[in-house]
């Protein structure tokens, strides 16, 4: 069953996502509410296993690397298999998500230069039941609340 979330739980949420390590005086300060409160919805939400963990946030300026991509993918049914396989092995490969609409999977590739990036969608766009890809090259993040 799907936990029942306030406007306070998700206020508390999106601000430790955004850094985990925020005091609790500063989140009772933004949200409005008591310390207190906030120790006890955080220990709250830990039990319920709303929150799963904390994770370790890198430098993006470190870590990033020169060019990052979603990739649209649209795949006949009977190729995908064998596609998740391939991408599996690739180390550019960020993320896979199957999604609906217009295409089936949504892909994240990171990589060194424009040039890895285009033979790699070259690449993947010659394989076996690949009928479309669509790229959209990421030029900065405005929001990020992933580990990474």
């Amino acid at each position: 069953m799907k936990p029942v979330l306030d406007d306070i739980d998700n206020k508390i949420l999106a601000l430790l996502m955004d850094n985990a390590r925020l005091p609790v005086t500063t989140i009772a300060k933004q949200v409005g509410i008591a310390r207190t409160t906030v120790i006890a919805r955080i220990s709250a939400l830990e039990k319920r296993e709303v929150i799963a963990g904390y994770g370790l946030k890198m430098n993006q300026a470190m870590y990033q690397t020169a060019v990052r991509a979603y990739v649209g993918l649209s795949v006949e049914a009977r190729y995908a298999a064998g596609l998740m396989k391939f991408l599996q092995q690739l180390p550019q490969v960020e993320t896979l998500c199957a999604v609906s609409g217009a295409i089936d999977y949504m892909l994240t590739l990171h990589c060194a230069t424009t040039e890895v990036l285009d033979k790699l969608l070259d690449q993947i766009g010659t394989l076996d039941g690949v009928r479309q890809t669509s790229t959209a090259i990421i030029l900065s993040k405005r929001i990020d609340r992933a580990a990474l």
